[in-house]
């Protein structure tokens, strides 16, 4: 059996069902913008689109966890 760190490594962060690619090129354009830190993106994301505080948590949660791997990076 693999170490467990190794396989969490493997893991592919699940999309939340509110996300969409819409959500997602947003918070890249808000990111580029740099009128705030990506860590407070939350109330953006809510007033953009209608979102509940959850639901923006979960999609700015998958943003980040996924981010490196949308834009070919290699993660820190």
């Amino acid at each position: 059996m693999k170490p467990l760190d190794e396989r969490l490594r493997n893991l592919k962060p699940e999309r939340p069902d509110p996300c969409t690619d819409e959500h997602l090129q947003f918070l890249d354009e808000l990111r580029e913008s740099g009128d705030t830190n990506m860590y407070g993106a939350r109330p953006y994301l809510c007033d953009a689109f209608l979102l509940t505080g959850t639901e923006a948590g979960a999609i700015l949660s998958y943003w980040m966890e996924t981010f490196s791997e949308r834009h070919n990076e290699t993660p820190r």
